[in-house]
C-alpha cells in the first residue's frame, strides 16, 4: 500500500512537486503520465528515499519516507529506464548478490532468491557471464532480478522500457503484470499511451508538479468525450500551460 499525503519538492526557486496525494493499493498499477519535467521521476525518487521532500510525506506499507526511509527501502523495488547500472566486470549472478546484500539480505537466503528470479527469467544460460557483452535484453532481465531479489511489496517504474527494442519491452511489461499478479504495489511511469492503457488500472495526469486529474482510462476517455487517451492528456496539460 502507497499513501502520498501533500508531497513536495522544491529545487532553490523551483516547485517540481506541488501538494500532490494519491493512494495505490496492493494489486494495483497505477500509471504516472505527465510531460519531461513535470515531477514524475522526482516523486518516484521521494518515494524510494533518495529525495528528502520539502513538505508532506508517504507511507509505504505502514512506514512513513521521512521517519522510517530505512524500513522504506526494505519495501520498495525501484527499476529505471535508461542506463540499467550494471558492473560490466561482475557477472550477472555477482550484480545481483551485491544487491540483495545492500539490503541485508544473508548469503542463504539471496542465493535461494537469486536461484529462483534465474528459473524466473530465464537466464540460466547467461547467469555466471560477466554483464559487459550482454544484449540490452540480458541486461534488463539482470536489472528486473535486481530489483526484486529482496522480495519487495511495493515496485517503482520510471519509464522503463524508454530506448529498449520490442523484445526488452515485452520482457518489462511482463514483469510488470508479473508484480501485479503477486500483489504488489505499483507505480508505473510512462511517456507510451499505449503501454499506460495496456498495463495500468488507474492513471494520474501531473503537469508542473501537480495533478491535473485522475482515473481510470475508460472514466477519462467519457469525462473529457474522447476516446483518444493521447489527446485528452493533451487537452490537459496544454491547458495547464497556457
Amino acid at each position: 500500500m502507497i499513501e502520498v499525503k501533500s508531497l513536495s519538492k522544491s529545487f532553490k526557486k523551483v516547485q517540481a512537486v506541488d501538494e500532490i496525494s494519491f493512494n495505490v493499493s496492493k494489486g494495483e498499477i497505477l500509471g504516472l503520465l505527465g510531460e519531461n519535467g513535470a515531477g514524475k521521476t522526482t516523486t518516484l525518487r521521494m518515494l524510494a528515499t533518495m529525495l528528502k521532500p520539502t513538505g508532506g510525506t508517504a507511507v509505504i506499507e505502514g512506514y512513513d519516507i521521512l521517519k522510517q526511509p530505512e524500513m522504506v527501502r526494505k519495501e520498495v523495488g525501484i527499476l529505471f529506464g535508461g542506463e540499467v547500472g550494471l558492473y560490466d566486470r561482475l557477472t550477472a549472478y555477482e550484480n545481483i548478490m551485491y544487491f540483495a546484500e545492500l539490503n541485508g539480505m544473508k548469503k542463504e537466503e539471496a542465493t535461494k532468491s537469486i536461484n529462483y528470479l534465474t528459473e524466473m527469467l530465464d537466464m540460466k544460460e547467461y547467469i555466471t557471464r560477466r554483464v559487459g557483452k550482454f544484449s540490452r535484453g540480458m541486461k534488463q532481465k539482470v536489472a528486473i532480478a535486481r530489483s526484486i531479489v529482496h522480495s519487495p511489496s511495493v515496485m517503482l517504474f520510471d519509464e522503463p522500457t524508454i530506448g529498449l527494442d520490442v523484445t526488452a519491452s515485452k520482457i518489462v511489461q511482463d514483469f510488470i503484470l508479473k508484480c501485479k499478479e503477486d500483489n504488489k504495489s505499483i507505480i508505473f511511469s510512462s511517456h507510451s499511451m499505449n503501454e499506460v492503457e495496456k498495463l495500468c488500472d488507474r492513471i494520474v495526469i501531473i503537469s508542473k508538479g501537480k495533478i491535473l486529474e485522475e482515473g481510470t482510462s475508460d472514466y477519462l476517455k467519457k469525462k473529457y468525450n474522447n476516446e483518444d487517451l493521447e489527446q485528452v492528456f493533451m487537452k490537459l496539460v496544454g491547458g495547464h500551460n497556457e
